[in-house]
Order: structure tokens, then sequence, then C-alpha cells
């Protein structure tokens, strides 16, 4: 009798896309699941992909906007802080999910094997979904404002939401990889995101850090968040060079997200 033993290899290669892609339906499974459960035996369903980003801009507008007197680059408050939240948004709760989808997974990992990149692909995978609900009141409010922007704006928005996505996936998997041992992560995640977003332009733009914007520089989502107000609202030219920094600095942090989760993945299944 032969016997095969399946175990992960410690580097990240070209056999792992080859994995994940003969495992594309599996994949599409947990994304699919993952949808149907987040909106099960909900009264509106799919819209609170909505209403979370769209209250939270008129909580926004409310203290920030008309209170604060809040600058914002010369575009009415309202669509200048939700073009921020929609990124934000999309790469709060990716990284949110991403982090705990090992834990909340543990029945299945320690019972059959499949490629463990699957199960945070597909976390993140859900969030294009609620990214293109969300979408529908920032177009609504552009029309609202009279704004149109140029093609360029359009055809930016993908390599935004790539480089969100790399910024996502790659802190998630670190992330991931160290709640499996120490659950520590789920306490001090939500302290990290709420501390992250206010060192992040949302609700503000980064010409108010003045001599100080560098430091704002220093965040791959200022990067994207400010090339999406540039590109969809006009509110400053486009920053190539910021944007070509987010870019690589995320694409660093997900090689090293991926380069770490691979290294640690062999022990997932004897610690969970």
């Amino acid at each position: 009798m032969i016997t095969t033993i399946i175990k992960p290899k410690k580097t990240f290669s070209l056999d792992d896309f080859r994995e994940i892609w003969n495992y594309r339906e599996l994949l599409y499974f947990f994304t699919w699941r993952d949808l149907k459960v987040r909106y099960k035996q909900t009264f509106i369903g799919a819209l609170w992909a909505i209403l979370q980003p769209f209250i939270t801009m008129i909580v926004f507008t409310v203290f920030f906007g008309k209170l604060a007197q809040m600058p914002s680059d010369g575009v009415p408050y309202p669509i200048f802080v939700y073009t921020g939240l929609l990124f934000w948004q999309f790469f709060s709760s990716a990284l949110s999910e991403t982090s705990s989808v090992l834990i909340s997974n543990q029945a299945i990992i320690t019972k059959v094997y499949f490629p463990r990149l699957i199960l945070p692909l597909s976390s993140v995978l859900t969030k294009f979904v609620d990214f293109a609900i969300a979408s529908l009141i920032l177009v609504g409010l552009m029309f609202y404002y009279g704004y149109m922007p140029h093609i360029t704006g359009f055809l930016i928005v993908p390599l935004l939401l790539v480089i969100t996505f790399m910024a996502a996936i790659g802190g998630g998997l670190c992330l991931a990889s160290i709640n499996v041992k120490y659950r520590d992560v789920r306490y001090a995640l939500p302290f990290f995101i709420q501390i992250l977003l206010f060192l992040t332009p949302v609700i503000y733009p980064a010409s108010i850090a003045g001599k100080y914007s560098w430091v704002l520089a220093l965040n791959p989502m200022t990067g994207v968040i400010q090339s999406a107000r540039a590109a969809l609202l006009g509110t400053t030219p486009i920053n190539w060079l910021l944007l070509g920094i987010s870019f690589f600095a995320c694409l660093a942090i997900l090689m090293i997200g991926i380069i770490y989760f691979k290294k640690v993945e062999r022990y997932f299944a004897d610690i969970l």
C-alpha cells in the first residue's frame, strides 16, 4: 500500500497559483457561502453594505463638516468624505474578516486538505461585492452635486482597488497567522483600525497636515484615498509619485504576508 503525505511548502511558489486555480470552485463556494451567511435572516439584506457607509457619512458630515468646519478641498463635504469611506470600508472590513478567517473555519482546516490561502482570498473577494453595492451611493452623490469625472477617473478605480486589496490581504495574512496562536488579535485589531482611521485622510484632506503631510504619506491608504478624490472629484491633480509609493508599499505588505503565512501554515491544524 502506498501512503501519500500531504504537507504545505515552507515558501510561496508558482505551484501555489496552480493549486489555487485547481481549487477555484472551492474558492467560489467559500465566497458565495460568506455572502449568504452575512445577509441570512436580515430584513434588508445586501442594503447593509450601503447603510453602513451612508450613515457614517451623515454622522461625519454633521460633526466634522458642519460643527468642526473641516475643510474638504473645495468640494461638498458629504461626497468628499464618502469617497474616502468607500475605500476605507473596503480595507478595514477586509482586514478585520481576514484576520479571523482561520479561527472561524477551524473545523474545516483540521479535517480536510485544501490550499489555506483560499480562505483569506474568499473573505476579501466578498468585499468587492460590498464595494460595488456601496458605490451606487457615490454615483448618486456625483449626479446630485454635478460631478462628472474624466475617463481617467474611471480607469484608475480598478488600480486603487488592487492596491487596497494587496494592503488588506497582506496585512490580513499576517494577522490571521498570528491569531491562530495568539488570540489577542481579536481584541487589539478593532482598536488599531479605529486609530488608523484618524491617521488616514478619510474625514480630512491630507493638505491639512501642512509640512507634516509626509507622515500621512507613510500610510499606504493615503495614496489610494487621495488619488480616488483627485480622479473622481478633481480636488487636486493625481499625485502619481504618492500612488506609486502606495502601490509598492502594499505589494511589499502582500509579499511579506504571503511568505509569513506559508512559513507557519503547517502548524495551523495542530494549534487550532
